[in-house]
């Protein structure tokens, strides 16, 4: 019943910025932890951006001093905003979230956000 919808991605130019957002739906109680991933082909996903509820933040040196991350509790919605974006930048963005469910603790995913930086 708990869904992550993802929007926001598409093509920009280098130097450019982008903001994802990532909307949770559903029978939630709480939300814990909430991430975006980015993932491009012959590589390892990366963990691109962690916020705790309680609005402590972590971030992969890639992306530091470029990328934001925050939530919006009563919408249950977590943002990346990305400025400065560089080609190497471009990959699916997935977002997920830790949601207490029906007094269970669930990992949920979004469906991803394709990123491209090009000029």
């Amino acid at each position: 019943q708990v869904q992550l919808v993802e929007s926001g991605g598409g093509l920009v130019q280098p130097g450019g910025s982008l903001r994802l957002s990532c909307a949770a739906s559903g029978s939630i109680s709480r939300i814990a932890v909430m991430d975006w991933y980015r993932q491009t082909p012959g590589k390892e996903r990366e963990l691109v951006a962690t916020i705790c509820s309680d609005g402590r933040t972590n971030y992969a040196d890639s992306v530091k001093g470029r990328f934001t991350i925050s939530m919006d509790n009563a919408k249950n919605t977590v943002y990346l905003q990305m400025n400065s974006l560089k080609p190497e930048d471009t990959a699916v963005y997935y977002c997920d979230a830790n949601i207490l469910v029906r007094g269970r603790w669930r990992l949920y995913w979004g469906q991803g956000n394709q990123v491209t930086v090009s000029s």
